[in-house]
């Protein structure tokens, strides 16, 4: 063998093993793996009939200029900007048959569900939770502030999940819903997209949900925050899921 030909079946043998590493750490471009057409996306591959909807706290508490939010010293402007994109998304999953879920946080009145040190920490926040406000005792159920924006009220048969927490699954009858209906794939939406729609998120994935969060569909009172929150899910090939935009949703869930 001369050394041309030893050089070409050296260089060729490096060239493999290098492929082989990339593709087992997720990172050979499919067109090197010779695929003919992308691999599915979640959003792609999901089936109306076993996808649920999330909407999470859309309530007076956190959008309105005299709810609970604002008095803790959040800039809610950001928070009322997902109201339009949710009402987009509500309006073609309503139609194709997905299960529309509503969640609330907030707390019964004797606020025994309440931990201590959520109580501590919005004490510290200047927004006591159970204090008296403009619109009732702050993220108490049954005030005024506790409720939906008028703009996102459910309909008549959607669920609403009232939870005592940040994530909609603990201490809730949620897992339960979705086992009942076969559901495999979240739409995740809502507020705050670093606090309860990550709290969320996490604890879907965990229980083993395929998870679609809707980019401008989320908000946050802090961009850094909100950014940080949505770069987290698709990092490894996706842990938390993938990020899809309103147009996307839209796009998928439309009649063709």
């Amino acid at each position: 063998m001369n050394v041309a030909r030893r050089e070409i079946l050296t260089r060729g043998s490096k060239i493999v093993v290098s492929l082989a590493a990339a593709a087992l750490v997720g990172g050979l471009p499919r067109k090197v793996l010779g695929a003919d057409r992308p691999v599915p996306t979640l959003l792609m591959s999901l089936i109306p009939a076993r996808t649920a909807l999330l909407v999470i706290d859309m309530q007076r508490d956190f959008l309105s200029p005299e709810g609970y939010a604002a008095q803790a010293g959040l800039d809610i402007t950001p928070l009322v900007t997902a109201i339009g994109p949710i009402q987009k998304v509500l309006a073609v999953a309503r139609p194709a048959g997905l299960l529309i879920v509503h969640t609330r946080e907030g707390h019964v009145p004797d606020l025994s569900d309440c931990a201590p040190y959520k109580m501590e920490r919005s004490r510290k926040a200047g927004a006591e939770i159970g204090s008296k406000g403009p619109l009732g005792r702050l993220l108490v159920r049954g005030e005024v502030g506790h409720d939906f924006v008028d703009a996102l009220r459910p309909k008549v048969g959607e669920v609403v999940i009232d939870k005592p927490g940040y994530s909609a699954f603990p201490h809730t009858p949620l897992q339960q819903v979705l086992i009942t209906r076969g559901i495999e794939t979240l739409i995740i939406t809502g507020v705050t997209t670093e606090v309860c729609v990550s709290s969320t998120l996490r604890s879907a994935v965990d229980l083993g949900y395929r998870c679609i969060t809707v980019s401008d569909a989320c908000a946050s009172g802090d961009s850094f925050l909100h950014k940080a929150a949505l770069a987290m899910i698709g990092v490894e090939g996706g842990i938390l899921g993938e990020v899809a935009t309103t147009a996307e949703i839209v796009e998928r869930l439309t009649p063709k």
